[in-house]
């Protein structure tokens, strides 16, 4: 991931028009007559909003497909911002030389985590244990920036067939740290032959909840990508199948799961499963690098597609409250959303 989120953009907006909107992610159906976005084929999740004085209208959100492709790298001409207020038959075009309208640089309100769990079961240690150090690492310098970046951390875990998710390296920002921790695992590092797939897809989600309501309770929007590798299905039988699938289902909203499959002994349909987000087989070891590299795209792609919009509303104190919509466009496909934010309070002086 060479591109960091939330780089400054400059927002070019254009067009008037009003309408009716949820705030959920969708467009309503039931359209006025100023306006027509037509048929919505991308999602906008907002993910929080928040003023801050004299007059800033702050809103975080996630873009994605309907069918949760996320959708990153959007530019300023992507977006289209309208504001109303309660003397305002329709929405209003926000100009953004007059509002300093941007999507804000302001990495120090949303952290990015990424969860490597590697299978080091028998297997795994005598016959692909270098492809899988190689694919690895290499999964390292393609997710984390070069510079590094408070903004996005890795952690690895490992697992075998102990009632255990180990760790192998804590959350980091350093590709070298990461990278020497790969590189230290050796056919000893595990004591028990077999595979708790199931027990790790738990445990490894329990950390990720938890590493985001963390963050969050540090009002730091967060996201967490779990990416787990295994070379069969599980063995150890101390969790279920449902158990693992109702662990991922259940997880925070913000937690994406991916999984990488090597060789014929998998389940493919259960990797599909618990990789809800995305899951690739490698058939063997020399496709393990590709797999690998395939999946960390993905993850650059998670963590690029959430976006902190802000602008100065021409609104004062005493205007009540205010209806705002984001639309989205990216080639053929669009989306758009509302929400609303209290100007009480709300002076000149914004920048």
């Amino acid at each position: 991931m060479k591109n960091y989120l939330l780089a400054m953009l400059s927002i070019a907006l254009f067009a008037t028009a009003c309408g009716s909107y949820d705030d959920d992610g969708g467009i309503d159906p039931i359209q006025s007559s100023c306006l027509d976005l037509g048929e919505a084929n991308l999602k906008i999740t907002i993910q929080d909003k928040f003023t801050t004085p004299p007059g800033k209208v702050s809103v975080f959100f996630k873009v994605n497909t309907l069918d949760d492709k996320a959708v990153s790298g959007l530019r300023a001409n992507n977006f289209t911002i309208y504001e109303r207020g309660r003397n305002d038959q329709c929405f209003n075009q926000i100009s953004s030389s007059e509002s300093f309208a941007q999507i804000s640089p302001n990495t120090q309100i949303f952290k990015n985590n990424t969860f490597l769990v590697l299978d080091l079961s028998n297997s795994v240690l005598q016959s692909n244990l270098e492809a899988l150090k190689t694919a690895s690492i290499s999964f390292v310098k393609s997710v984390m920036p070069e510079e590094p970046n408070d903004s996005f951390q890795m952690g690895i875990y490992w697992f075998n067939g102990e009632d255990e998710l180990h760790l192998l390296n804590d959350l980091t920002n350093d590709i070298t740290q990461l990278e020497n921790a790969i590189n230290g695992i050796d056919e000893t590092i595990s004591n028990d032959p077999s595979t708790d797939l199931y027990g790790a897809i738990i445990k490894a989600t329990d950390i990720a909840d938890r590493t985001i309501e963390e963050l969050e309770k540090e009002g730091v929007f967060a996201a967490a990508s779990v990416v787990v590798f295994t070379d069969g299905t599980d063995q150890a039988a101390r969790y279920s199948k449902n158990d693992a699938l109702n662990s991922v289902n259940r997880a925070d909203a913000n937690t994406s799961f991916f999984t990488i499959g090597l060789g014929d002994e998998i389940d493919e349909e259960t990797l599909g499963q618990i990789g809800k987000t995305s899951s690739v087989i490698a058939d063997n070891s020399q496709e393990l690098e590709a797999r690998f590299k395939e999946i960390s795209v993905e993850v650059g792609n998670q963590a690029n597609s959430f976006y902190l919009f802000e602008y100065c509303s021409p609104k004062r104190d005493g205007s009540g409250r205010s209806e705002l919509i984001i639309e989205t466009k990216r080639g053929e496909d669009r989306g758009a959303i509302s929400t609303n934010f209290d100007a009480t309070g709300f002076t000149g002086g914004c920048q």
